[in-house]
């Protein structure tokens, strides 16, 4: 199969999207960001200023609101159809949906993390990357921008940048509607009205409905999860006082109630051993036979099928989400003559509700019903530019500020039925008479519940925690071209100085009190039996597994409560056009990413809480790359090398309960393999510390326009993104041993290779009718998409691919459209993790020695299934 694939991306003359199509039908509303100002012109403002593609000195995809469409998008996921070097997915909630390029994003759910790959909207930076993962509405363009940026846009980013462009207002009266039905009764309706008010003033009102039925059946209730509730109103005003000035002000306000999102069942499930010979062997797996006997339900898919849309939910638990994401924006630009002055001030609010059945099972072992997130943001971006020395240095000089309070809590909770699932998983255990129980243990501890609460299932046992992060960020930078020889040979430079404070409070949550005991309870007596120390220690691990943190929480001003960080990054290009069709480039930036805190008190020592422990590093990245871009017209061709290398890179990890982050860095010296056992600190690096996580290859994009009524688009990006052959935590500490299989292995979601494609042919079919004929693809290698790298989490190679049929009428102010999305039903993962609480241990693991036996039951967060339905558009 690989030889296979690689066979069929070596076939294609590679190929990125790259936007616009040659028919020349970007919409009215099309300005500046993907702007096509004669046959297969297309302009960026990638660098701030307004430059055909050929002629920008970066690796940067422009995709098109008509590119966007035609693939059936409403929300960046669809880009990874367009885009080889991003991936965009996400697992439990889609709020925290994380973005990658090139490999690099940040892993997890955890909003105590910055993303790797920032988001801007209207110029107005989103701190978290699953803003994204709404519906948008109509848009004029998006841009992604791929390695670090910190010299053009408000906010630093260490692995990329995705710039979205949203249908501005216009002077000229317009409009138009939409409506589409599919398959899993989907209903999608949007509207548009734009227009003048008076002579200086024009505004733009958007709205969108979007709803649609679950693919994901709950056996137990009948219902259907991963469905669609979506709701956006977007209002617009364009002011122009003078020529020279312009005011952009939106509001927005977005909305999703949605029951997301549930999990299949990774088949077959296994247990693992080891044979006399040291082979692996599979065995029965008893914790899913516990499971099972205690009433649980695996959706098991048949041989040969990792996993069916099919899960089963504890009675009256759910997935429900409620998210509200809204807020204002005044974008200014004023030209002075002599330098352009741009401000740009947004606030933003973005909510977050959700529930959970965390065990994913119909038993009652584990459930959530009030994790809340609540981002508070206050963003200014002010940036001068402007022309000197006879044209020959196109200078800008910018500042950004921002001001977010983030707000979390949550409750995670043992369920009733957990009681009974740790005395199944003890029972083997001798010492406590006929057998091993909570309530022996419990004794044995000394611990008597309050009356009337049981030992667990009766009181639900809380640790939840409320954590309030302020964080202060204002930054200088500066992005200078300089024509060394004019039109030919260009120099820039670019640097930029962040800083960057947080403050953290959080008060601990918790009535796990038989926790508590079971840890100060008195040691056992001399000659005790080994089987009651052996159950205790059973019982310790299992009801101690949600971290019960005492103490009062985190004051302000206590010590490790407050990060401070200055950074300076900086970039340097040179390149060269020696003719109007080619362009030359080297590049070395520095990136940066912001350290904080890990806002999960699974990361506090018991005993001894402190906010210290909760503390991460800043993530820093040196990038180079060299690239060629060719601009024929009619063909079009990017090519891009990069290396680059990661310094204490922010990995977060599920550990099965809760979420852990480490930095992970490199060491010079050989710590033969001591990196890749299960013991703690014994892979300690005393020498020079090197970067963890480096990522390098090269990016391929082209496009073929034959005819004005035919576009080609295709590119392939082939990589290894991978960990450093000798892996050490922070300071050169020992990294947690659910990391042993990360030394020298390819990181989560990061592919060999990618190569997509699109074709979009736009016939006339006489006077008064036109047609339309659009196919894309995407083709991934083999990836693993566990961040701990399990066996068990590996992706084989897939390809997804979407069609749309259509027919126009005069100037196309009606069409209907036929389409389809994952139109080979693909089945495929975004996520697999580990089945919380329900057994432990990987292939690896048990390969290597390291352990005797594994019985972990594994989910997975499936990819929507193939969609289809019709469009009916207007406009006027």
């Amino acid at each position: 199969m690989k030889h296979n694939l690689l066979a069929t991306a070596a076939a294609f003359v590679v190929l990125a999207p790259m936007a616009a199509h040659a028919q020349q039908a970007t919409p009215p509303a099309a300005a500046a960001a993907a702007e096509i100002t004669d046959a297969n012109e297309i302009i960026v403002t990638a660098t701030r200023r307004s430059q055909a593609l050929s002629d920008v000195p970066i690796a940067v995809s422009a995709v098109s609101a008509e590119q966007l469409q035609n693939s059936g998008g409403t929300d960046i996921r669809q880009l990874n159809q367009l885009a080889p070097s991003l991936l965009v997915s996400s697992a439990t909630n889609e709020s925290n949906g994380a973005a990658r390029i090139r490999g690099i994003g940040t892993v997890g759910e955890n909003p105590g993390l910055e993303s790797s790959v920032a988001v801007f909207i209207d110029g107005v930076y989103r701190s978290r990357t699953g803003v994204g993962l709404t519906d948008l509405g109509p848009l004029q363009s998006i841009e992604v921008l791929r390695g670090p940026q910190g010299t053009l846009f408000g906010r630093n980013a260490s692995a990329g940048l995705i710039n979205i462009t949203t249908a501005k207002p216009e002077f000229t009266p317009g409009g138009l509607a939409e409506v589409s039905y599919g398959n899993f009764n989907a209903i999608r309706a949007m509207g548009s009205v734009t227009g003048p008010i008076g002579e200086k003033i024009a505004f733009r009102l958007d709205g969108l409905y979007n709803k649609r039925d679950g693919f994901l059946t709950d056996v137990i209730s009948g219902r259907q999860l991963n469905n669609r509730d979506r709701f956006l109103i977007r209002g617009q005003v364009m002011l122009k006082p003078t020529e020279d000035l312009s005011i952009r002000l939106i509001g927005d306000y977005n909305q999703k109630n949605e029951e997301c999102c549930g999990a299949s069942t990774v088949s077959p499930i296994v247990g693992l051993a080891r044979d006399a010979g040291g082979n692996v062997i599979t065995t029965a797996n008893g914790v899913a036979n516990l499971v099972t006997a205690l009433g649980g339900v695996y959706r098991q898919a048949p041989t040969g099928q990792r996993y069916i849309y099919e899960t089963s939910i504890t009675p009256g638990q759910s997935y429900n989400q409620r998210t509200r994401d809204y807020g204002a924006s005044a974008e200014i630009n004023w030209d002075l003559g002599d330098i352009n002055l741009t401000s740009i001030t947004g606030y933003r609010e973005f909510k977050n509700k959700s529930a959970q059945d965390s065990d994913f099972n119909s038993i009652d072992i584990l459930h959530r019903t009030d994790n809340n997130r609540k981002f508070q943001t206050f963003t200014q971006e002010v940036r001068l530019q402007g022309e000197a020395f006879d044209d020959r240095l196109d200078y800008l000089f910018g500042a950004f500020y921002s001001r977010e309070t983030l707000r979390t809590d949550d409750d995670l909770v043992y369920g009733k039925d957990y009681e009974a699932f740790v005395n199944g998983l003890i029972a083997p255990f001798a010492g406590f008479g006929p057998g091993a129980t909570v309530a022996g243990v419990a004794a044995a501890a000394g611990y008597v519940p309050p009356a009337g609460q049981g030992l667990i299932s009766n009181t639900g046992i809380v640790q939840g925690g409320f954590f309030k992060q302020t964080s202060n960020n204002y930054a200088f930078f500066t992005h200078n071209v300089f024509a060394v020889v004019e039109d030919k040979l260009f120099l820039t430079l670019g640097a930029r100085y962040t800083n960057d404070t947080k403050d953290l409070e959080a008060v601990y949550l918790t009535n796990n009190n038989l926790c508590g005991a079971l840890r100060r309870g008195p040691a056992f007596a001399p000659g005790t039996p080994g089987g009651a120390a052996a159950a205790r220690g059973a019982v310790t691990g299992a009801v101690c597994s949600i971290n019960n943190t005492p103490g009062t929480g985190i004051k302000a001003g206590d010590p490790g409560s407050q990060r401070k960080e200055d950074e300076f990054t900086y970039t340097a290009v040179l390149s060269y056009k020696p003719t109007d069709e080619l362009l030359g480039y080297a590049s070395y930036s520095r990136g940066y990413k912001g350290g904080g805190f890990n806002l999960d008190t699974a990361g506090l020592v018991a005993n001894a809480p402190s906010a210290i422990q909760l503390q991460f590093q800043q993530e820093i990245v040196d990038a180079f790359e060299v690239g060629t871009k060719i601009d024929l017209r009619e063909f079009k061709l990017n090519v891009a090398a990069f290396y680059q290398k990661f310094n204490n890179f922010q990995l977060n990890t599920f550990n099965g309960l809760n979420f852990e982050v480490a930095n992970i860095g490199g060491c010079a010296d050989d710590l033969g393999g001591r990196d890749r056992d299960l013991i703690f600190n014994n892979s300690a690096c005393t020498g020079k510390q090197r970067p963890g996580v480096i990522t390098k290859g090269i990016e391929v994009e082209a496009a073929l326009y034959p005819s004005d009524d035919l576009a080609i688009t295709q590119g392939v990006t082939v990589s290894r993104t991978s960990y450093a052959q000798q892996l050490t935590g922070l300071n050169g500490v020992s990294l947690p041993p659910a990391l042993f299989q990360l030394p020298g292995a390819r990181l989560s979601n990061a592919s060999d290779y990618v190569v997509t494609g699109s074709a979009a042919w736009t016939p006339k079919i006489n006077d008064t009718f036109s047609a339309l004929f659009y196919v894309d693809y995407r083709l991934m290698s083999e990836l693993n998409t566990g961040s701990d790298l399990d066996f068990e989490k590996r992706q084989q190679p897939f390809v997804t691919a979407n069609a749309r049929v259509g027919l126009y009428g005069p100037d196309r102010r009606w069409g209907i459209e036929l389409w389809g999305q994952n139109i080979f039903n693909t089945v495929y993962e975004q996520v697999a993790a580990d089945a919380p609480g329900q057994g432990s241990g990987t292939f690896n693991a048990v390969a290597r020695g390291l352990a005797a036996t594994a019985n972990q039951v594994y989910l997975t967060f499936p990819a929507e299934p193939r969609t289809y339905g019709v469009t009916v558009r207007t406009k006027f």
